[in-house]
């Protein structure tokens, strides 16, 4: 087919590459067999100008009506966003991340740099390491972690480099790691940076391996924002009583039944939330 240009969601444009698209696929586990079909619609119906959006939702749907629970991994990522700051804060998203991998988390700590008093985000530490993290949220694709938001962050891990801190274990100790966690992408003055600086970045997609859907995926907390069996008012009712993850609805029935959902509504949702987490 002849080469045809897409928007990106910054407004730029870009030649469509099926590569990206069928690896987006095959991320969410869809077979190679479907991942490649889609492309291929794809590809026959794209027009110059398609935005990366609507390739996104035509992907999607057509994902959705052949493998499901695939379907619902690829959407991981607007499920997140869809979280927001106020629903369920994406520090609190990213402590609980940190928790299923075996430390103990705070979030908010104020920490006494030597120059200067810092917020921080999310403070993870078990035996091994203290780790201090600055989660950055977007609620739009086109959004990046820019070179100044690097240098911004790497000042603060500077001026706490060196100093000392309790109540992370039985004795005083000094940061290990300061990380920066984005759910959607860094720019690539920011990657160079921080590549030439040593520090740890991690993004939707960055990493390759090791990337921030990597880790959502294998800690196994899927939003309730990526379930096709509820609808927009039944996530609300969720999150009201404290159900934001799917692993908090499949430990806890006995609240799902209390939000007033039906018994056959909870069931589907158990049932996709078992194919999802399989």
């Amino acid at each position: 087919m002849n080469n045809k240009y897409i928007i990106k969601a910054t407004g730029e444009r870009e030649e469509f590459n099926s590569q990206k698209l069928l690896s987006s696929l095959m991320r969410a586990q869809a077979s190679r067999e479907i991942a490649e079909k889609i492309v291929v619609q794809i590809e026959s119906e794209l027009k110059e100008g398609d935005t990366t959006r609507e390739i996104y939702h035509h992907a999607f749907k057509l994902l959705e009506n052949e493998e499901r629970p695939a379907a619902v991994r690829y959407s991981l990522r607007r499920a997140i966003m869809e979280l927001g700051p106020t629903g369920f804060p994406f520090e609190n998203f990213i402590a609980e991340i940190f928790r299923t991998k075996g430390f103990e988390t705070t979030t908010d700590f104020i920490a006494q740099g030597e120059c200067a008093e810092h917020e921080i985000d999310i403070t993870a530490w078990n035996k091994d390491k203290l780790i201090m993290i600055e989660a950055k949220f977007h609620n739009e694709y086109g959004v990046k972690s820019d070179l100044k938001v690097a240098l911004y962050i790497k000042s603060r891990w500077d001026d706490l480099a060196n100093q000392e801190f309790e109540n992370f274990g039985p004795n005083k100790r000094k940061l290990d790691e300061g990380w920066l966690i984005t759910n959607t992408k860094f720019s690539e003055s920011a990657i160079k940076y921080a590549k030439c600086r040593n520090m740890k970045l991690i993004g939707w997609n960055y990493p390759e391996k090791g990337n921030l859907q990597d880790m959502v995926e294998e800690a196994h907390l899927h939003p309730i924002t990526c379930l096709n069996s509820i609808t927009q008012s039944d996530e609300k009712l969720l999150m009201e009583a404290g159900i934001v993850l799917c692993k908090q609805a499949k430990d806890n029935p006995d609240i799902l039944k209390q939000t007033g959902l039906s018994n056959e509504k909870i069931e589907k949702m158990m049932k996709e939330i078992d194919l999802i987490q399989k």
